[in-house]
């Protein structure tokens, strides 16, 4: 199996790695606007590369890849899709609702598989919950807490592109609560603030927020997100239900520190990077991905998955700006 991938940045140099790595995986062509980073990391790796994402489909692959910046995800994605390869692409899949709508739209004609990286579903903490959500273990659900807390914020360059703190760092969220519950957000209440960077009030943007969610069962969410979090990178869920509760990211690399007298847990070490803390899942995921692009597996993770938490993003950011409830039938949809 023959794997292209576009984007040699921090995690496109981690996938072309791992994707080397899968014992399924044959070969693996890396691509990028900077021809010489393409060059670099295809060196270091001992791979191949191609001197465009087109070249590289050009040649043919039997899957395709993609983890550039956020504005380059669209037009790649649907040169993935004009190929007919099974295509794998970082979230988002677009940097706006309509144009996520789009490809969801173009994707449902297709018969091209597109399975999306949203990584903490191969997390194997959530897929307990969710496995223990599906047989009733936990009883109905009332309450879920979740949140990602980055231990320091991303360079400045990167915020006016990001789409914004719910948009780029809380849609993981919106898209494990979906994956865990097996419900949709029926409505949201956000706020944000800022104490950091003035680089985030300059981009419209804020560098700590939260969120209650509806889910159209009644079950309440509070959701925290901040670029702030100087213990280390924290990224948790709580479901609490009328027969148990579960944790995920409950383990000696929690980055709190215990205030109650003679506390020794967690005992660490803890995480400082999103590719620390989900190591194991951004490597299952990729498995999935080789046995999604020779037809073993239907996509994990759809666009209209994608498309489902982006709207939940869209809500949150109107509600922010707008400081009132925000029903999810306000966001527009396919």
């Amino acid at each position: 199996m023959r794997i292209g991938l576009a984007g040699v940045g921090r995690i496109g140099a981690f996938h072309a790695e791992t994707l080397r790595d899968l014992p399924e995986v044959d070969e693996v062509v890396v691509a990028d606007l900077d021809a010489d980073a393409a060059r670099a990391v295809a060196e270091r790796l001992g791979i191949a590369y191609a001197a465009s994402p087109a070249e590289l489909l050009a040649q043919g692959v039997d899957g395709f890849a993609i983890a550039t910046a956020t504005p380059g995800h669209a037009p790649l994605l649907r040169l993935g899709l004009e190929a007919g390869v099974p295509t794998f692409c970082e979230k988002p899949v677009a940097a706006t609702l309509d144009e996520t709508m789009d490809l969801a739209k173009l994707v449902s004609q297709s018969s091209t598989p597109v399975h999306v990286g949203f990584q903490r579903r191969f997390d194997r903490g959530y897929q307990r919950v969710h496995q223990a959500v599906a047989a009733g273990e936990l009883g109905f659900l009332h309450s879920i807490r979740a949140q990602t807390h980055d231990q320091a914020p991303p360079h400045a360059a990167y915020i006016p592109t990001s789409g914004g703190l719910f948009r780029d760092c809380s849609i993981h969220d919106f898209d494990i609560i979906r994956f865990v519950t097996g419900r949709e957000v029926a409505s949201v209440y956000a706020t944000g603030a800022n104490k950091g960077a003035q680089f985030f009030t300059e981009a419209g943007d804020v560098d700590t927020a939260a969120a209650v969610l509806t889910l159209d069962d009644g079950t309440l969410v509070s959701l925290s997100a901040t670029r702030y979090n100087g213990a280390g990178h924290d990224v948790r869920m709580e479901v609490l239900g009328s027969e148990g509760t579960l944790g995920v990211g409950y383990d000696d690399s929690l980055a709190v520190t215990s205030a109650e007298p003679g506390a020794t847990y967690p005992s660490g070490p803890r995480h400082w990077s999103f590719m620390e803390r989900f190591l194991p899942a951004y490597r299952a995921e990729l498995t999935a991905f080789a046995a999604v692009a020779r037809g073993a597996l239907a996509s994990p993770c759809t666009v209209g998955d994608a498309l489902e938490a982006f709207r939940v993003a869209e809500a949150c950011e109107l509600s922010r700006h707008e400081g009132r409830p925000v029903s999810l039938d306000e966001i527009p949809n396919l």
